[in-house]
């Protein structure tokens, strides 16, 4: 059985060890750890929602949003989206967009964002196949942040 939690302070832990699971197989690909492998979860978690996604008694997967810009807020951000490889291609990862989306429209928000490397290309087939659109690609570092949105109405 599939169920769905908001984490607490208590969860950073578990959210740093299923993101650092999740973002392992990108590491070869960016030759480097992705920023979410590199999160304060403690901190984050005082600012940003978690949605948690159990199978059973196991976490395995996860969805961070933020409200932004965080003063006068304009639209939700998808900060992180970790789905542990055990569970992966399972449509939890559609789910937790979905859960975003719906989120988004609860805040009174017309848009989501998210932001990605540009070598994340299976990322950003999916999110094309949800319906996001790319808006802008920035260098970053040594990679490229490709920047996506998708209206979702209110």
């Amino acid at each position: 059985m599939v169920t769905m939690r908001q984490a607490t302070a208590a969860d950073a832990a578990a959210v740093l060890a299923l993101t650092r699971e999740a973002y392992t197989k990108w590491v070869a690909v960016t030759g480097r750890e992705p920023l979410p492998m590199r999160v304060d979860y403690a901190e984050a978690l005082k600012s940003h929602r978690f949605d948690l996604l159990y199978e059973g008694d196991t976490l395995a997967a996860l969805i961070e949003t933020a409200r932004e810009p965080a003063e006068t807020p304009d639209h939700l951000l998808i900060v992180n989206v970790a789905v542990a490889p055990a569970f992966q291609k399972r449509g939890l990862g559609r789910r937790l967009m979905a859960h975003a989306e719906t989120l988004a429209r609860a805040g009174g928000f017309a848009e989501v964002r998210l932001y990605t490397n540009s070598l994340m290309a299976e990322n950003i087939a999916l999110y094309k196949r949800l319906g996001y659109r790319i808006d802008r690609e920035q260098p970053f570092g040594t990679s490229v942040q490709v920047f996506m949105s998708k209206p979702v109405g209110m």
